[in-house]
């Protein structure tokens, strides 16, 4: 082989090495850049809680008449109009305003009965009326709901839906709730930097959790109890220092 050649596998040679050299120099530093970050940083969840009440209920009633013919139809609307001018007495007597309580439409229905050949052998003239109650009284739900059997013992048909309860202030409770938080991640970081032999320093960065909102003593639901938590999770990842 000619000493031109030597030289240039030598060159060759040569400049792989340092190409190997610095590629090896590059991910030993960033391995050592990464490491050095877990080392310095611990991630953490902070909870807080809260027990709150509803503070908006929504309730509705239906009440039905029926008669046997057409011509009872106009005695069916009377009858109708009667029985919801009774439901909104109960219902302002039990301390709902006028401003709560929502008359709906009154729907009417017919229905046909016939034999095995298609021939009519009755009908059925059906009125379905609803009263809703939209109401921050959340607690005067259960009594009026128990007041209505009153009237069901003097004959009218309803039927009393059960209501929904809902928690509508959360915005008034958040920045509370996040510092908590935050604070409570803290307090588990410390834990963590007290065994470690190192302290915690500032927030590096944050992820905040949605706000769940569940009726007490369930795992999902949020509208069938007054009593209700709400619950936030955040995720924090503080600085180390020796």
């Amino acid at each position: 082989m000619s000493n031109s050649s030597k030289n240039i596998n030598t060159v060759i040679a040569a400049s792989l090495l340092a190409i190997g050299i610095a590629s090896a120099g590059y991910f030993i530093s960033e391995t050592l850049y990464k490491s050095r970050v877990a080392i310095n940083t611990a991630v953490v969840k902070g909870l807080a809680e809260r027990k709150v009440q509803a503070d908006k209920a929504f309730w509705s009633i239906e009440y039905t008449v029926t008669g046997d013919k057409q011509s009872d139809i106009a005695k069916l609307y009377k009858d109708s109009e009667s029985d919801q001018g009774k439901i909104i007495t109960l219902l302002n007597q039990s301390g709902f305003s006028a401003q709560e309580i929502k008359p709906g439409v009154v729907n009417y229905f017919k229905r046909e009965f016939r034999d095995e050949n298609q021939k009519l052998v009755d009908e059925q003239h059906v009125l379905v009326g609803e009263i809703e109650v939209q109401t921050s009284k959340v607690l005067l739900v259960s009594e009026g709901r128990a007041k209505l059997n009153t009237l069901i013992a003097q004959g009218l048909d309803l039927q009393n839906n059960a209501p929904t309860y809902h928690f509508t202030k959360l915005n008034q409770i958040k920045p509370a709730m996040l510092k908590e938080a935050t604070t409570n991640a803290r307090l588990a970081a410390n834990e963590f930097a007290t065994n470690a032999g190192v302290k915690v320093g500032g927030i590096r960065s944050a992820i905040q959790g949605g706000f769940v909102i569940r009726d007490v003593g369930q795992n999902y639901g949020d509208t069938q109890k007054i009593d209700k938590n709400v619950r936030v999770v955040t995720n924090v990842t503080f600085l180390l220092t020796d």
